[in-house]
């Protein structure tokens, strides 16, 4: 049996006594703070200085728009509001709001035929939006706008064979519903890339795990994949929303009443260009911002189970500013109290 000198000769252990750590209350705890390296936070006057250049400047733009008597201001808010103008902008955001839901409604079986296995669907995708994305929209515009010198009649029945009902083009396309027509087809080839490249995101283990538990493929695309898949899509479809928005205005050159047709119809009797020119603009600045606040709360929707936390919101951004201007004020308040 060992004995406790061979005991303590094989196992040394060592045993110390740490002194007991000061803190600021209890007594000598003003001397360790004193022995503390002071924390002084990084200055950053480059970034200040960049502030102050951007702000300055941005003060002396604003001082020259505001105080230029050409832009007619008077004017400006005399028009804002008139009937012309508001009709013109209900028709701009009807064609939008048309356009983009019947572009997305097209586009997205134009996508799934991009991702099908059958090369003939995949093939029609492809040469549908190869043709309508190299062709600029002014000139598809004028073509649906001039489609009845090509078809003076529209008819229906069997194929390639007799007609029951024909109707001649120039009493069924109008100016509005050519325009429908024109940026619809447009749209539908971009929200088919926008919705083929939401598809391609989401992890291809998701398919197949929902065809190992025996879900149909259309179940799956509607259930499982679309729903990720509008993380991808809902920024672009955001941008493609504001485009469309404002690539409306390309329509005045069919005479149909948008916005900026209405505006240049009174600018016409008016001659006062700069002003009419000033209310369009700032109708499109407030709906592309009411737009733009609408985009980031779906896309913060949709964002749900993809992060820990959510993007704070503006107000809630700015509660956080505030509360840390609070807080400094009270701490500049107690040194020097």
């Amino acid at each position: 049996m060992a004995s406790p000198s061979d005991v303590h000769r094989t196992s040394p252990v060592s045993v110390s006594v740490l002194p007991p750590a000061r803190h600021p209350s209890v007594p000598g705890g003003q001397d360790a703070e004193a022995d503390l390296p002071r924390i002084v936070p990084r200055r950053h006057v480059g970034r200040r200085l960049a502030a102050a250049a951007a702000l300055l400047l941005f003060a002396m733009v604003v001082n020259s728009v505001v105080r230029n008597r050409a832009f007619q201001w008077d004017v400006v808010g005399g028009y804002f509001t008139t009937a012309a103008v508001l009709d013109g902008l209900l028709l701009t955001l009807w064609l939008t709001g048309a356009v983009m839901v019947l572009g997305f409604l097209l586009g997205t079986p134009l996508a799934v035929m991009r991702l099908s296995a059958n090369p003939v669907l995949r093939t029609l995708s492809w040469g549908y939006v190869w043709i309508f994305r190299s062709t600029p929209l002014l000139v598809q515009l004028l073509f649906w706008f001039n489609i009845g010198a090509l078809y003076p009649t529209l008819g229906l029945g069997i194929p390639f064979g007799p007609e029951f009902v024909t109707v001649k083009t120039v009493n069924l396309l109008g100016p509005t519903f050519t325009a429908v027509i024109g940026l619809t087809l447009h749209e539908a080839a971009y929200a088919a890339e926008v919705v083929r490249g939401g598809i391609l995101s989401v992890d291809a283990g998701q398919t197949e795990a929902s065809q190992a538990l025996g879900i149909g493929r259309p179940r799956t695309l509607l259930r499982i994949v679309i729903p990720q898949a509008m993380r991808s899509i809902v920024p672009t479809a955001g941008n493609m929303l504001i485009g469309t928005l404002k690539g409306t205005s390309i329509v005045s050159v069919l005479a149909v009443h948008d916005l900026l047709y209405s505006v240049q119809l009174v600018y016409n009797q008016t001659y006062q260009v700069i002003p009419l020119l000033m209310v369009a603009t700032l109708w499109y600045i407030t709906v592309t911002s009411v737009l733009s606040a609408g985009q980031f709360y779906v896309e913060r929707h949709y964002a749900r189970g993809s992060a820990r936390a959510l993007p704070p919101t503006p107000l809630r951004r700015i509660r956080v500013r505030l509360a840390g201007v609070r807080a400094r004020l009270e701490r500049a308040t107690v040194r020097r109290g």
